[in-house]
């Protein structure tokens, strides 16, 4: 069969999806991949592929998809090449510059959901995609809030997930060094002037410095280092966001933090120590220590 381009024979959807699985072979979810990665470039199903194996793909499409196969197969994450990652049943656009959302974070944003109440302030630290503030603006009513990150091209990609998901209305985005961010927002009820919020949550950079070198190549290579490492220890983040939030929460205003699996102990005294109350370790689906939460107290708003 020749290709109406005339650079040759004709693939079929078989034959190309073959030959980009036998270049992932080395994957764990190779086939898998390649099948994600024919949808996406290719515009064939999976059950397409198997209803009609021999339908012809053209040499662009072809080309495009082997393309994509390349750069998985060099351990670029496969939502970074097809440019969307699914969250909480959402689509989020996501790009290198961050982290890809991941199931252990929905855990925080399904305990978030259950413990606040519709019209809530939120503030999301380090918001990267913006993919918690956004879930959780979308399955609440009235609720509103900020998302703050370091990196302004992350806020870009945060901006763009709000307008797909009709939520720029609800949602703005501040640059800055966490709590800093917050000198551009109008105060809302704090005696200071700074506004405040009913929740503060944060997916905050927790992986100790030594340790990133050990991550998988998806992770280490190519999702922003600014957005992963948190100092020696892993615990610079949660030092600064636990000990500023009171001035940014309602008296009995909730934190929520999600943490690394060997951080329940640390986080939870660092807590205590600062004043909080209600202080609660939560596991994910894994039954890890995966999200540490607390309630800022009326003692710590009078120090603040």
């Amino acid at each position: 069969m020749e290709s109406s381009s005339g650079t040759g024979r004709q693939y079929t959807c078989r034959e190309v999806y073959e030959e980009g699985a036998a270049m992932l072979a080395e994957l764990e979810d190779g086939r898998l991949d390649a099948r994600l990665l024919l949808d996406h470039f290719c515009g064939i199903t999976v059950n397409r592929l198997l209803a009609d194996p021999e339908s012809p793909v053209d040499d662009e499409r072809r080309r495009a998809f082997l393309e994509g196969i390349v750069r998985r197969a060099a351990r670029e994450p496969l939502a970074y090449i097809i440019g969307e990652q699914s969250f909480m049943g959402l689509p989020f656009v996501v790009s290198e510059d961050v982290l890809i959302p991941e199931q252990d974070t929905e855990n925080l944003v399904e305990e978030a959901l259950r413990l606040i109440d519709d019209n809530s302030r939120i503030l999301d630290l380090c918001t990267g995609s913006g993919c918690i503030l956004l879930s959780l603006l979308r399955y609440t009513n009235g609720c509103v809030g900020v998302g703050s990150d370091i990196s302004a091209a992350a806020l870009n990609i945060a901006r763009k997930n709000a307008c797909n998901l009709g939520l720029s209305e609800q949602a703005s985005w501040v640059e800055g060094d966490l709590f800093s961010a917050l000198s551009q927002i109008p105060g809302n009820g704090n005696e200071e002037g700074k506004p405040v919020f009913d929740l503060i949550i944060s997916n905050p950079p927790y992986i100790p410095t030594r340790v990133i070198g050990t991550l998988a190549p998806e992770v280490r290579c190519s999702e922003p280092r600014l957005a992963l490492d948190g100092g020696e220890d892993g615990l610079d983040f949660y030092r600064r966001i636990i000990r500023e939030a009171p001035g940014y929460l309602v008296i009995g205003g909730r934190l929520m933090l999600e943490i690394g699996y060997d951080q329940a102990q640390a986080v939870s005294s660092l807590l205590e120590q600062a004043g909080y109350y209600g202080i609660e370790i939560l596991k994910d689906y894994g039954g890890n220590d995966r999200i540490a939460t607390a309630v800022c107290s009326m003692a710590q708003k009078e120090k603040n």
